[in-house]
């Protein structure tokens, strides 16, 4: 039976996307997007950066989308969800009680939600995830503090170049042996680690947080081999995790986001898109991304599952995400994999301008882009087509990168 209702859960650039895509696709029938926050949605990946150094307001990143047609509901927040019997129960931020609504197609683009660590709810102690994390970040840095960063990935280091552009001290605590080398290898880790410190920030390898100092506003940070680091702001920056809480009981396969066919399908009628996604991949097994332009590209498929039950495409698309940090910029193009090896095929760790190619049997599997923008076309292609590794980077700079699938954003 073709569908005549699709009901939205999340509305940011993938639900708006599936609505989109929809309406693109000649459905016809009723578009409902609910989103828990009674604010439109705004472009996440301006807060680790415009937004901190450039007193944006929120109107400036606002994502702005056609919403001609579709009836979008902001501060209706899902609260469950049964799959047997397809009902949502949806709690309005002005109302008490839940209300129960019957779907017809559903797609679930919750997202995801900054990961915490089980540390003292101490002031000065913050998130960065949500328009409501950036503009409480930034009100403290407007008060010219020291601040630790736990964590050095993609918002962490970012967060740091954004704090160092504001003349603040900074100090980059990373478990790992440096700043993104959970994604990207170790000898990348050491390259983006003599960048921070060019630049002024105290980078901290292989640190291990275990407690906060402070009574009521945080002080400082404790290590695990005794050292104390001084702070006046805390910036939690472990990652994310997909917002699947509200799923708890839906007869859903939750196993890091909601499980789901190479096509995005769910189950008949209902599909998950964006970061809440973990799909079955040709490229790389289970995968779950959280790129921008992954969640973009996944809304179209998504769409075309909905109203082409079975005979949608599968999902496969070699998406990228991007980086600025300080007079870095950094574009991964796929997904490095756990034991896959990485070779420098153009310019050189040491000069901060190159082309690393990760690979596995002879085959690019994915390529870092250091200071190399021009050359993103080219790659995209190698990428893309999984093409073999070039003869030329058998003798060049290697290493074992132990890597996540879904440890990007």
């Amino acid at each position: 039976m073709s569908l005549r209702q699709v009901t939205i859960v999340g509305g940011s650039v993938a639900g708006l996307g599936v609505a989109q895509a929809l309406r693109r696709r000649g459905f016809d029938g009723t578009i409902t997007v609910l989103d828990g926050d009674p604010e439109p949605a705004i472009q996440r990946p301006a807060l680790s950066k415009r937004f901190l150094t450039n007193g944006l307001s929120a109107q400036d990143i606002r994502l702005h989308a056609d919403l001609d047609g579709i009836d979008l509901r902001l501060g209706v927040r899902a609260t469950g969800f049964s799959l047997p019997d397809r009902i949502l129960r949806l709690r309005h931020h002005e109302r008490s009680s839940d209300e129960l609504v019957r779907v017809d197609g559903l797609a679930i683009a919750t997202g995801a939600q900054a990961r915490t660590l089980p540390l003292p709810p101490l002031r000065g102690v913050h998130v960065l995830r949500t328009l409501a994390d950036a503009e409480a970040l930034r009100a403290e840095l407007s008060r010219r503090p020291r601040i630790a960063i736990l964590g050095g990935g993609f918002v962490g280091s970012e967060v740091a170049s954004s704090c160092r552009a504001l003349g603040l001290e900074v100090t980059l605590l990373e478990a790992e042996p440096g700043p993104m080398s959970r994604v990207l290898g170790a000898a990348v880790g050491q390259v983006l680690a003599a960048v921070h410190r060019d630049h002024g920030t105290h980078v901290m390898a292989g640190a291990r947080v275990v407690g906060l100092t402070g009574e009521q506003h945080v002080e400082g940070v404790r290590l695990a081999d005794g050292q104390i680091v001084s702070a006046d702001v805390v910036l939690i920056a472990v990652g994310a995790r997909p917002a699947v809480d509200w799923l708890a009981d839906s007869g859903l396969d939750l196993a890091d986001g909601v499980r789901c066919g190479g096509d995005l399908t769910v189950a008949g009628g209902v599909v998950a898109v964006g970061d809440i996604a973990r799909w079955s991949s040709s490229r790389g097994g289970d995968m779950r991304v959280e790129h921008w332009e992954n969640a973009v590209r996944q809304a179209e498929v998504a769409a075309e599952s909905l109203l082409d039950p079975g005979r949608g495409r599968r999902f496969d698309a070699t998406t990228m995400v991007w980086s600025d940090q300080y007079d870095c910029k950094l574009q991964l193009i796929g997904h490095p994999q756990p034991g896959d090896e990485f070779s420098v095929i153009e310019g050189s760790l040491e000069e901060r301008r190159f082309v690393g190619l990760y690979a596995a049997g002879g085959r690019v599997r994915a390529a870092l882009l250091c200071n190399q923008p021009h050359r993103i076309r080219a790659y995209r292609g190698m990428v893309e087509s999984a093409a073999a590794l070039p003869l030329a980077a058998g003798g060049m700079e290697r290493a074992s990168v132990p890597v996540k699938a879904d440890a990007v954003h």
